[in-house]
């Protein structure tokens, strides 16, 4: 997208507001395709708390994909936009057995990664099929609180723990058609994602009727210009050969899944805010916008960058400025960037603004969330309306009887 189209975006939508370009995601989705073309059989399950709208799960449905859904609710959605219960695969952490028993009976694939709730579910539905999430206790990600594969991690059943699911398998007769895994996000080494493969293709060998083996994702993407990836090309045909080897070992084909979400989202976001005022202080210079960590809080939670580019005027002058949002709390975007001359009402741009950005959006400060808009064969296309003061009230229950003043009698 060309800075015209996405001031043209912010003019007719207002700021701020999210925009995904279909046609980037699409791009993306063909990438990692091509990239594991030597497989007969891929799956690619979107994982769809990166961006959850349901227009965006419509667009994932018509490219092929399934779904990777982590609540119930994601689920539904899911299933709301289209998506059939058996390209759905349900992988919840620490959720209840009721919450699991009502994704069983939609008929989605359930993936299970504690002892407890595998022994509960196979008692009570033997003849469903299940698939086991494993922890390969493998350290990897770009961020501890992304990191989801090591030994202290809440997800998956400890690798170490195979004789106790077996157990649990051979008393209940349950049905386990798959295996997973997921050590984290933004993975930049080849072969540690490799060295995790061969401890889930162990894993897998002790399961005789298996359809497939779920790899996860957390495939790192370039968050500014020149920065380094993951080399998906690389990747795919080096596990390809393995994953295609181990088939033959296994005495049958089976389905390679994946469970992409920043992949597929996070270079087709863009994130648009209007500067409200320019601050010179003792030691900087600040650009304060009309959005705070509100709206984009990676940031501040994750210490996430997010190049940011002034699209009002893109061939001024650099400057250093500090970005900053209007949350009553420290609330920094960025510090000390070198961005194109700022004044008050230009149009900033935050790149790479596709994945967990509005879907952790909250109102805090009582702030409405922004709009989302959709860039799709040439076209903006409204996906979701800006919030107004009465979504803030929608689920809040009136009680002003309560708090009338009370009548007090005078004394005689």
């Amino acid at each position: 997208m060309e800075n015209k189209q996405l001031l043209q975006i912010a003019q007719e939508f207002g700021a701020p507001v999210y925009v995904y370009d279909a046609h980037k995601i699409e791009s993306q989705f063909n990438r990692l395709t091509a990239a594991f073309k030597s497989v007969k059989q891929l799956k690619l399950n979107y994982a769809v708390k990166a961006l959850s709208n349901i227009n965006i799960l419509r667009l994932m449905d018509s490219l092929g994909a399934g779904l990777d859904t982590v609540s119930i609710q994601e689920v539904q959605l899911g299933l709301a936009a289209g998506h059939k219960a058996e390209n759905i695969i349900f992988t919840p952490n620490g959720v209840s057995l009721e919450e699991i028993e009502i994704a069983a009976k939609l008929g989605v694939q359930i993936n299970i990664d504690n002892l407890s709730i595998l022994e509960q579910f196979g008692s009570k539905y033997p003849d469903v099929p299940v698939c086991i999430r494993i922890n390969p206790h493998v350290m990897a990600g770009g961020n501890s609180k992304i990191s989801v594969g090591h030994i202290d991690s809440k997800f998956g059943i400890s690798i170490h723990q195979i004789p106790h699911i077996l157990r649990i398998v051979e008393l209940t007769k349950m049905h386990i058609n798959g295996i997973h895994m997921h050590t984290g996000s933004d993975i930049l080494d080849v072969d540690v994602f490799l060295y995790a493969s061969e401890i889930l293709f162990e894993a897998a060998s002790h399961f005789e009727n298996l359809d497939f083996i779920d790899f996860g994702s957390g495939f790192k993407v370039p968050y500014k210009e020149g920065d380094i990836q993951t080399n998906i090309e690389e990747f795919g045909k080096k596990l390809s050969k393995r994953f295609n080897e181990f088939c033959k070992c296994y005495g049958k084909p089976l389905t390679l899944g994946f469970e992409p979400g920043k992949f597929l989202v996070s270079e087709a976001g863009h994130f648009l805010a209007k500067v409200n005022v320019v601050k010179q202080t003792t030691s900087t210079v600040f650009a304060g916008i009309d959005s705070g960590f509100n709206h984009l809080i990676r940031p501040m939670f994750y210490g996430s960058n997010h190049e940011i580019h002034n699209v009002s005027n893109p061939k001024g002058r650099e400057r250093y400025y500090s970005v900053v949002g209007y949350i009553c709390e420290t609330d920094t975007f960025g510090s000390n960037r070198r961005i194109a001359e700022i004044t008050e009402g230009d149009i900033l741009c935050f790149k790479n603004a596709g994945a967990y950005c509005f879907s952790m959006a909250s109102n805090y400060n009582s702030r409405y969330r922004p709009a989302e808009v959709l860039w799709k064969d040439g076209k903006a296309i409204l996906i979701r309306e800006r919030e107004t003061f009465d979504d803030l009230l929608r689920n809040q229950v009136d009680q002003a009887h309560l708090f009338e003043p009370q009548q007090v009698e005078a004394t005689k």
